[in-house]
This record gives C-alpha cells, sequence and structure tokens, in this order.
C-alpha cells in the first residue's frame, strides 16, 4: 500500500496548472511514475491514447500536445528532448491503454478517474451556476425593456439571439437539433451561456445608460450588443455559439450532480424559478 500511496503522491506533486486554471502533466513526469523506463515505450502509449481520445470524438490537440525542450548534454552540447503536455482527461486515457501488469497503471487509473470526476463535479457547479445568473438576467433585461416601451417580447428576444447567433432561435434549434419546445439557454454549455450572459448585460445597460426609449430603439439595441458580442468571439478566434455542442437539460444536470454529492456527503442544489 505504501508503494501505490507513493504513486498517488508523486501524481499530485508533479501536477501543473495552466493559466485558465486547468491541471496537466508532462509526459516525461508521468513516465517514470508509471514504471516506463524508456521514453519511446511511454510514448507508444502515449499514441494509443491518442486513438482513444480522437475515437470519443475529443479534440486531440486540446489534450495531447507534442513539445521538444533543450538540455544540456556530454561535454556542454545541447539535446532536444521530447515531451509532450497532457491534461487530465489524457493521462487517464494514457493510464488505461498502459500495462495493466504495472501496479502503478492501476494506481493511475483510479486517480485520474477520481480527478476527472471531481473536475467534472466542479464543471458542472459552474454551469449550473452560471445558468442561474443568465436567468436572473434575463428578468432584469425583461424589467429594464418594458421601461423602454417594449411589447412584443418574442421579437425583443429573437433580435438578440440573432445578433449573437447569426439567426434567430428557430434557426439556432433546428441547427442544433433541439426540439422546438426545448430551452436553448438550459441545453447550453458553459461558454455558450457567459456569450449569452454578456449579451444580456451589456443590453440592460445600454437601455439604461442611453435612456432609449421605443420599442424599435431597444429591439435594434439588444440585436447591435449581441452582434458585438459575436464579433468579439470571431476576433479571438472562439466558437460561434451555434457551433458549440448542447448539454443535458439544466434539471437533469442538477440531478445527477446531486446524486454524486450525496455519495460525497455534500449539500445538494437547487434549481430557482423558471423564467
Amino acid at each position: 500500500m505504501e508503494g501505490l500511496d507513493a504513486v498517488i503522491k508523486a501524481l499530485e506533486n508533479v501536477k501543473r496548472m495552466a493559466p485558465n486554471g486547468e491541471d496537466y502533466w508532462m509526459g516525461r513526469d508521468v513516465q517514470s511514475i508509471l514504471g516506463y523506463d524508456t521514453w519511446e515505450n511511454f510514448y507508444t502509449v502515449i499514441q494509443k491514447a491518442m486513438m482513444g481520445c480522437e475515437t470519443a470524438g475529443f479534440k486531440v490537440i486540446y489534450h495531447f500536445r507534442d513539445t521538444t525542450k533543450m538540455i544540456s548534454g556530454g561535454k556542454g552540447a545541447k539535446l532536444q528532448r521530447a515531451d509532450c503536455y497532457l491534461t487530465r482527461y489524457a493521462c487517464y486515457l494514457v493510464a488505461m491503454n498502459g500495462d495493466s501488469r504495472k501496479a502503478e497503471i492501476s494506481t493511475a487509473q483510479s486517480y485520474f478517474a477520481a480527478q476527472t470526476r471531481r473536475q467534472e463535479l466542479r464543471d458542472q457547479e459552474k454551469r449550473i451556476a452560471l445558468r442561474e445568473r443568465v436567468r436572473r438576467g434575463n428578468t432584469v433585461l425583461a424589467g429594464t425593456a418594458v421601461n423602454a416601451g417594449v411589447k412584443r417580447f418574442g421579437i425583443f428576444t429573437d433580435a438578440g439571439y440573432r445578433g449573437l447567433y447569426g439567426m434567430g432561435l428557430k434557426e439556432i434549434k433546428t441547427r442544433k437539433r433541439l426540439a422546438p419546445s426545448a430551452d436553448l439557454l438550459d441545453r447550453a454549455g458553459h461558454a455558450e451561456l457567459a456569450a449569452n450572459e454578456f449579451r444580456i448585460t451589456q443590453t440592460q445597460q445600454k437601455l439604461e445608460r442611453e435612456r432609449i426609449q421605443g420599442e424599435e430603439l431597444a429591439i435594434a439595441a439588444h440585436r447591435t450588443v449581441g452582434a458585438e458580442v459575436r464579433d468579439a468571439i470571431q476576433r479571438i478566434g472562439g466558437t460561434m455559439p451555434e457551433d458549440l455542442p448542447i448539454e443535458p437539460p439544466t434539471k437533469k444536470a442538477i440531478a445527477e450532480h446531486n446524486k454524486r454529492k450525496k455519495e460525497l456527503n455534500q449539500p445538494p442544489l437547487a434549481l430557482s424559478s423558471e423564467e
């Protein structure tokens, strides 16, 4: 047991954090911990893990990134040494494709599986919290729109979507293969929710700041703000919101989230009233 605990401690010690807050590991660090003597043998396992990542439908370039480092050789010579950046999911796949006869491999499988489950919980919490902020933001925007003279809320809301998505709500649902009755924002992931939150808050502030009055002017302002957010996403090379994948409905996500939290004896999350 002491040896297996040492594997977990070693994996924790070499864990690094990317600027976006995500954990990652360097292949060379993981190689020795998992009991591989040569990089060539270990990189064969990495390549199998890459294939598994692609088969699962995830972007290999995001989870695995080859790199080289300059190291000092004999007599002061500089040599290039191959390495690979590995996300948590990449490390899990590496462990799953490793030599199962190695005790270190089975320990790493359990370690990265637990790490992945904890991260999934954190990600779901962030998504659920953001969904609640969007819900509240829409309530505030609706009140501001009323003060601006908006009566046709369907048209007002659709204008914001047309600016942000480049199409109306009906077309967005068709593109994402959602039922006409589905709640778009209830199926949105973190990035899509964040874009919509920015659209909502900035429209609400624009209506108030510029003291916009008149339904047509308010509708135009909503579409303009949505378009500005879309342009910003394009400028930084982000994925357009209409191309982002859908997520499970919020209520289902909360139920699953609370099931996992119950297993950990943690308090459940609750869903506020619908918009």
